[in-house]
């Protein structure tokens, strides 16, 4: 880490300290010590900054789900507020901890992407993140989110059936590469799912929206927000319509991943302007309440929540929950 943000990060906590007013809410520090930039140093010098503002427990999580059991206990003790120190993942456990509560959650960015986190307006910085959850404390305003699901599985903002999700499946099974070259390994994979798997026999999907027409193709991708994802600092939109408020979905269905259709497909993911459902070979659908995907070929299909691959499924069935979340940022 560098010298500018140890002492950045040492300063903070000093500086907000001297204007503090009275009352400190009470924080719990949920981190994951194997995300991609947290380390035993960053971990105490951000809880020694929020200590100016906050009273501040933390506490490392020790295994998959770990997150959820947590933020449970921490919304029965009646914490003021949770913070998700990890990547997405640590923070996609957080929430499902917190649904249903009271307890607002927040994020500091320790993983390769942090989507949620952007997505909320916290900095991608963990020193400005810091300050940025510093100011908050005097300008306190949760809001209600809702999450989806699929399968019974409850995720933040982002979902894919077929190629996005094998490319997350093989990342996943290297996590050092992915933990060392980020988003370039995502790109590295992405090339090798597609030339290994997808020009020569790509799987068959139907999507059902609201019980409307099928839309065929070979790859979903489902959103709760926008963007999708992140490419470093780029956004990747997909679908048109996604927000974290509305209890509805959108996403879209790509029809190929002919070589002769992908360049036109990947311009348009990065693009700021153009639109990846005014593709040909692209059926878009937003305002959904349920949406069944299933394999039409028998074969089943990798599956991702919020960046994490879940398994092979034949059939994904989507829906909102019910039960709000609160967050603040």
């Amino acid at each position: 880490m560098p010298a500018a943000s140890v002492s950045s990060l040492e300063a903070l906590g000093d500086q907000f300290a001297l204007n503090a007013a009275t009352e400190r809410k009470r924080m719990l520090v949920i981190v994951n010590p194997y995300a991609t930039t947290v380390s035993d140093r960053l971990r105490n010098l951000v809880v020694y900054a929020l200590q100016g503002r906050y009273e501040v427990d933390a506490v490392d999580t020790e295994a998959r789900d770990h997150a959820t059991a947590l933020t449970r206990e921490a919304a029965g003790e009646g914490y003021d507020v949770v913070v998700a120190f990890g990547g997405d993942g640590t923070v996609n456990e957080a929430a499902n901890g917190l649904r249903g509560s009271a307890t607002p959650l927040t994020c500091l960015p320790g993983g390769s992407t942090n989507v949620y986190a952007r997505m909320l307006g916290i900095p991608n910085d963990i020193v400005d993140a810091t300050e940025h959850l510093l100011r908050i404390a005097d300008d306190w305003r949760p809001r209600e989110v809702h999450m989806a699901m699929v399968n019974e599985r409850r995720f933040l903002f982002s979902s894919g059936l077929g190629l996005d999700a094998s490319v997350v499946a093989r990342v996943d099974a290297h996590p050092q590469l992915k933990r060392r070259f980020g988003p370039y390994y995502f790109a590295y994979a992405g090339f090798g799912e597609f030339l290994g798997k997808y020009v020569a026999r790509a799987p068959r999907l139907e999507a059902i929206a609201d019980g409307g027409a099928p839309l065929a193709g070979v790859t979903a991708l489902v959103q709760k927000g926008d963007p999708y994802t992140y490419f470093r600092r780029i956004p990747i939109h997909a679908a048109q319509g996604a927000t974290l408020t509305e209890p509805t979905l959108a996403g879209v269905m790509l029809r190929s991943t002919r070589p002769t259709v992908m360049p036109g497909v990947l311009y348009r993911l990065f693009s700021a302007r153009a639109q990846l459902a005014r593709h040909r070979q692209v059926d878009g659908f937003a305002g959904v309440r349920e949406l069944v995907i299933r394999s039409t070929d028998g074969r089943a299909v990798p599956l991702h929540v919020d960046g994490d691959y879940i398994g092979d499924v034949t059939e994904a069935v989507y829906g909102v929950d019910e039960a709000p979340l609160h967050v603040v940022s």
